[in-house]
Order: C-alpha cells, then structure tokens, then sequence
C-alpha cells in the first residue's frame, strides 16, 4: 500500500471556487475509480489557501495505471482540469509508506493535526523504531490515523496525523502525554534524531470521507 499526499496552494480568495468545483464536479467524476480517496481538508493553522487531500494505491504502479486513464477521462479533462487549473498556484506530491495501519478515527466532526518531521539524514528508520515501541503508550491517550516514512520527495521525513474532537481535547490529550514517564523517557530520546519539526492543524470538507 502506497499513500499519495497532494497539497494544491491558491491564489489569494481562490481556495473557495476550487472547493465548490471539486465537490461538485471533481469528485462526482473521479469518484474511487482512479484510487481511492482517504481524506480532504482545508488548513487551518498553517499555510492558509490550501487543501490536503490523501489518496491510497496498491502500489506505485497501479497509481501509474490509474492515473493514466484519469488523464484520457474526458470529463475529468475538460470539466474539471480546465476550470481549477487557473486556480492553484504550486502543487506539491507527497509519496507516503504507512508504517502502522491507517485507522479511520469513528468520530466525526474532528480536527485533523498532522505532523511532519524531518530526520537526520538516514536516521528516519532508527526514529521510526523509537515511535513504533511507544505507540502503545500514547494510544492510551488517543489513537493515531496513520504514521508514515516519506518515500519522495523527502526521504527522511515522518508524518503523522491525528484527530480531535476540537482543540481544546487536543490540548488535554498532549498534556496527559506529556505527563506519562514512558512517553517523557521517549521524548528524552528521539527528537535528537530530528532536525526540524512542523504542525498543521486540517479541517475536513464536507464531501471528505474523514470527517
């Protein structure tokens, strides 16, 4: 299983068109035909004027093939491309291996926190280790959606993402976190690994399957 990650930044008063369009036009064409849609979101803390969208694959090549056909779907081509290009001013692709089970939260209504974080280089799999022994310790606090290792561009990033109810039980969660020896003791350890660490808070669409 393979996760694109695509992030289209607009032009300043042009995030709202675009939405209107993909909801009623982009996805009703592409729908899950040409991989399957995991989520879409607007930031809300972070770069203002983008949307996150996640896809999944079963691998590279079949989001090879996929994309192929999307690209010969005349609908897709002139009703949609035709009408949103204008819009975005920098695209950017994420390719994205999971490296625990993507688990939809079973709440809606939620805030999405995703976090990136780049290593050292070709320290990302010692960091990932560190991550993957205390997991059970932080999902006493909340679960996870997904922890990925960026295949490209970034090859020493990890990315993960969490949902909340709002901000406020995000911060109530952190503390708790932040309280918990084990998850100290981890804390102590693996950010020696990391070189830079980002968040960005995402609010679901209305048509995302994410919510």
């Amino acid at each position: 299983m393979i996760h694109e990650l695509r992030t289209y930044t607009f032009f300043p008063g042009k995030q709202g068109e675009y939405l209107k369009l993909a909801e009623e036009v982009g996805r009703p064409i592409r729908g899950n035909d040409y991989g399957l849609n995991q989520g879409y979101w607007t930031t809300e803390i972070g770069t203002l004027g983008q949307i996150w969208h996640l896809w999944s694959y079963e691998d590279l090549s079949e989001r090879e093939v996929l994309r192929q056909k999307l690209s010969k779907n005349d609908a897709w081509k002139n009703e949609y491309v035709a009408n949103v290009r204008g819009l975005i001013q920098k695209q950017e692709i994420r390719f994205l291996n999971p490296v625990i089970d993507f688990t939809p939260p079973t709440t809606t209504g939620n805030i999405y926190e995703l976090r990136h974080y780049q290593a050292q280089t070709g320290r990302a799999p010692e960091f990932l280790n560190h991550f993957r022994e205390i997991m059970p310790v932080r999902r006493k606090y909340s679960n996870p959606v997904c922890l990925w290792q960026d295949e490209a561009p970034f090859p020493n990033n990890v990315l993960h993402m969490w949902a909340y109810a709002n901000m406020q039980e995000r911060d109530e969660v952190r503390d708790k976190a932040g309280a918990d020896p084990e998850w100290r003791k981890f804390l102590g350890i693996a950010p020696t690994l990391l070189s830079n660490m980002e968040s960005i808070i995402l609010v679901p669409t209305n048509f995302s399957p994410l919510r």
